[in-house]
């Protein structure tokens, strides 16, 4: 398959190199030509603007950081949308509102292609190995004709329906995952304080109703669990950034379909405080160290 791939961060990256193990041809772009060059040298064709990365090409894959990008990547002149064959499959991966990607849906059917969101989970440890999450949403023809480019990405491709149906189950994912993550913190602070080893804590509450996800797979506590970001000095598989940016589209959501989530609020304003202070480029969990600083 002939695939554009554009955006080429932590997370594009690994899943553009996934692409080419699978044997297909991809043709790669971003603004940062040293993300390009190490594509190019790893099996990719680099190219140096968006309408050669998606001219003659059968799916366009996209990974970017804000609606803003993805609507000026699709609907400007020379973009995607102007540039990319009529009946091209365009996959938007990036987490991003659902109003921008509804827009954009809207031109793309009126120029005769077909186009899914396909948000993701399980950062960039899943990115590189080809274990993502893909939440999709659009229509059922367009997700099966993807399911086995996503299924080369990742190991979990489900369709939640139609388009904007992807981001939303991410959005309302990861409300949960950042309140989750809070709560971590503030249990595992808590036993410790109350004189329990906390590997004795983690051994009885991961078997307990306690258990969750986040607890298995990123603990706050290190040297308990093999995948903690906290073994390695909270090195981001998942940064506080993107939690941050996670938990305001949460709230914009919640504000467009009336619903208040005073959780979910609260969440974003300890998120808000950790970046401020300058963690925004540590992993999500490493929000235990606003809780201990408050202890």
């Amino acid at each position: 398959m002939n695939i554009g791939f554009i955006g080429l961060g932590n997370m594009g990256k690994g899943m553009a190199l996934n692409l080419v193990k699978a044997k297909h041809e991809v043709k790669v772009y971003d603004i940062n030509p040293d993300a390009v060059n190490y594509l190019n040298s790893n099996g990719c064709t680099g190219c140096k603007d968006i309408a050669n990365t998606v001219s003659n090409v059968d799916i366009v894959i996209s990974m970017l950081p804000e609606g803003s990008h993805v609507s000026e990547v699709y609907l400007s002149k020379n973009g995607v949308i102007e540039s990319a064959n009529n009946n091209t499959l365009l996959i938007e991966c990036s987490t991003i509102d659902v109003e921008t990607i509804k827009n954009v849906g809207e031109v793309a059917y009126n120029n005769k292609m077909k186009i899914i969101d396909a948000p993701v989970s399980g950062g960039i440890v899943g990115a590189d190995n080809g274990t993502l999450t893909f939440m999709v949403g659009g229509k059922k023809d367009s997700f099966n004709k993807a399911y086995p480019i996503l299924n080369n990405m990742g190991k979990n491709v489900i369709h939640a329906g139609e388009l904007g149906a992807g981001l939303a189950v991410k959005i309302c994912n990861n409300m949960i995952l950042g309140a989750t993550m809070i709560l971590l913190g503030e249990s595992f602070t808590m036993a410790k304080k109350l004189g329990l080893d906390q590997k004795k804590f983690f051994d009885i509450s991961s078997k307990a109703t306690g258990m969750s996800w986040a607890m298995l797979n990123h603990l706050p506590v290190a040297n308990i669990i093999e995948t903690s970001a906290a073994n390695n000095g909270f090195k981001p598989g998942f940064a506080a950034d993107m939690m941050l940016k996670d938990l305001s589209l949460a709230q914009s959501a919640a504000t467009s379909v009336g619903i208040k989530t005073p959780i979910g609020m609260e969440a974003l304003n300890m998120y808000k405080k950790f970046v401020r202070q300058g963690n925004g480029s540590l992993d999500y969990s490493a929000i235990i160290k606003l809780i201990e600083d408050n202890s």
